[in-house]
């Protein structure tokens, strides 16, 4: 199958086109001076007024989600977008995946595209897990011999037990990223594209997934990642795309776009770090949020406040080295939940992965929620002596390894600069001691 989207036709010289013939066979995926815009109706009422005047006046404005973009992913590559919100990451993936089609240039992505884009697409509700399994398989022109030889290794990737057999509607978030992702890797895709889906699998399968994807790159398959995790796009990524307004503002090595990426964010960052810093008198129950960069999840439950405390519960305003702070989160369920999971992801100012806690990881079972119910839940952390910068929080609850939300650096706070310098990340917390004579090695 080619994905080969053209709208509408470019003017190339002949020399171009002999050119374009050659790319593509070292390249994967070819965008050629794309755009792609949306009609935004301010109201359903301008809609409609739109239509009833059979297109004779406007009333809408446009959104350029792309603009005249242009780039090339190599076969082979782990190619990584990141960008904030609204940036064009996601549309480009849906390009990619021939989903959408340009308002005007060209995108080229030979070979077979399986897709990870917006959670359950490609799947009817209605069917069940296996029928979603074969009708997959057809969508992408494989026989319904190839996918009975295939089945059985799809249905011990996704581990979905006898839900295998029931009605799609009837699974869980996790439950449908686990049979969507076996679904993908199983087809022997010549192009993957991932946008976020992962995020929503409990830790034990985004490992196991993350081992499947370096096997499909051993083997030769593209494969794009649309990531709001630098960290993830450092550790994976062969080369990093960074969106911005529908452009691109920098691709290359992830190790010289990502630190600019996580400075230009730092720098429009308009919120300060105690934003919801919340009354003395009102701390029991927090229900802010001061920034939500992505917010993923099924949202049986959802994440109503975060906030940072002193050891007088009081907001804070500042880490300092050797002091303990009280991480407080306040969650209410829609639904009951009879695992529920508690906990946060802590961010550096590169942006990176640094720390994380956990009810589970802390062994500490949350009692089942009831539906309507709302708690909060108090963490205690003793601030080691950290590298000076900004330190964001994501908390998160799940419940039976699901993600029911997670609201990514939903709070910064800068970390004040110690009596000491700090090299690496962090000092170590330790002592130092002369051996003996005895002891001495050599």
């Amino acid at each position: 199958m080619v994905n080969h989207i053209r709208c509408p036709p470019l003017h190339h010289t002949p020399d171009r086109d002999a050119l374009k013939y050659t790319v593509s066979h070292v390249n994967a995926v070819e965008f050629d001076r794309v755009s792609k815009s949306y009609p935004v109706y301010d109201s359903a009422g301008n809609r409609l007024r739109e239509l009833a005047s059979f297109g004779l006046r406007s009333f809408h404005r446009e959104f350029q989600a792309l603009r005249d973009v242009s780039f090339s992913i190599r076969r082979g590559e782990v190619f990584c977008i990141i960008g904030a919100n609204g940036s064009g990451k996601s549309t480009a993936l849906q390009l990619m995946a021939g989903i959408l089609h340009p308002a005007s240039g060209e995108v080229r992505a030979p070979g077979r595209v399986a897709a990870l884009l917006e959670l359950g697409s490609g799947f009817n509700p209605e069917f069940s897990g296996r029928e979603n399994v074969y009708l997959n398989g057809a969508i992408l022109g494989i026989t319904q011999r190839e996918m009975d030889a295939r089945f059985a290794d799809i249905e011990a990737f996704a581990e979905i037990g006898e839900f295998i057999n029931r009605p799609v509607k009837t699974y869980s978030s996790g439950m449908v990223m686990r049979l969507a992702f076996a679904v993908a890797i199983s087809v022997e895709p010549d192009i993957l594209l991932v946008d976020e889906a992962l995020a929503v699998g409990d830790t034990g399968f985004r490992r196991r997934c993350m081992r499947r994807i370096h096997q499909l790159r051993a083997g030769g398959v593209t494969i794009v990642f649309v990531t709001h995790s630098v960290s993830e796009a450092m550790a994976i990524g062969d080369r990093v795309l960074w969106m911005r307004h529908g452009e691109i503002a920098a691709i290359g090595d992830p190790a010289d776009v990502v630190p600019r990426y996580v400075e230009a964010m730092r720098g429009e960052d308009t919120l300060p770090a105690d934003t919801a810093a919340p009354e003395p008198a009102a701390i029991s129950a927090i229900t802010s949020i001061p920034n939500v960069d992505l917010r993923r999840g099924d949202q049986r439950s959802e994440v109503r406040g975060i906030a940072l405390l002193n050891e007088f519960g009081e907001p804070l305003h500042l880490l300092e080295p050797e002091r303990q702070i009280t991480v407080r989160i306040t969650v209410e369920s829609r639904v009951d939940l009879p695992s529920p999971q508690l906990g946060f992801l802590v961010r550096n100012h590169l942006g990176f992965d640094f720390a994380s806690v956990s009810t589970a990881t802390e062994d500490y079972p949350l009692e089942p929620f009831s539906a309507g119910e709302s708690r909060s839940v108090d963490f205690r952390i003793d601030i080691p002596e950290l590298y000076p910068g900004a330190f964001s929080f994501s908390p998160w609850i799940r419940d039976s390894g699901d993600v029911c939300d997670w609201i990514d650096n939903a709070i910064t706070i800068q970390m004040s600069r110690g009596e000491a310098p700090v090299y690496g990340y962090f000092q170590w917390p330790h002592r130092v001691e002369m051996a003996t004579a005895e002891a001495a090695i050599g």
